[in-house]
């Protein structure tokens, strides 16, 4: 099992608010590109989309309201967890981080490492920029 953390990135909206767009599955089409929707399907537990001939879904694992979400793999090519982690700042601000762990071969390891690094580094950015 290899394990992933982003940065901690300062977000503009309360964890309550911050919580609840990523709490319904469906939110996450909504956040892409018009092009890159077609092959996702989600509802309020699961997405499954399709990336370069692959197959893959996650799946609500837990909630704790305002302050954790746990996603697991759900039909993919490797099993993983994704943690969204939402902590006060102060009474208008969300700190905000992700913790990824993922059983990955040595290859997938070695094309994907930096790849999800800086994807969720990426997230962390945009969210604290709006």
């Amino acid at each position: 099992m290899v394990s992933f953390s982003s940065k901690h990135g300062i977000v503009r909206k309360t964890p309550a608010e911050l919580y609840m767009g990523f709490a319904d599955m469906r939110n996450f089409i909504a956040m892409l590109p018009e092009d890159k929707r077609g092959d996702i399907t989600a509802d309020y537990d699961t997405l499954n989309a399709t990336v370069q001939g692959f197959s893959i879904g996650v799946k609500v694992k837990e909630r704790i309201p305002y302050s954790k979400i746990v996603l697991v793999d759900n039909g993919a090519p490797f099993g993983f967890s994704v943690n969204f982690n939402f902590e006060p700042s102060d009474a208008h601000f969300t700190d905000f981080s992700i913790d990824v762990e993922a059983d990955l071969n040595f290859m997938m390891k070695t094309l994907l490492a930096p790849k999800i690094r800086e994807a969720l580094d990426k997230v962390v950015d945009t969210l604290a920029q709006m």
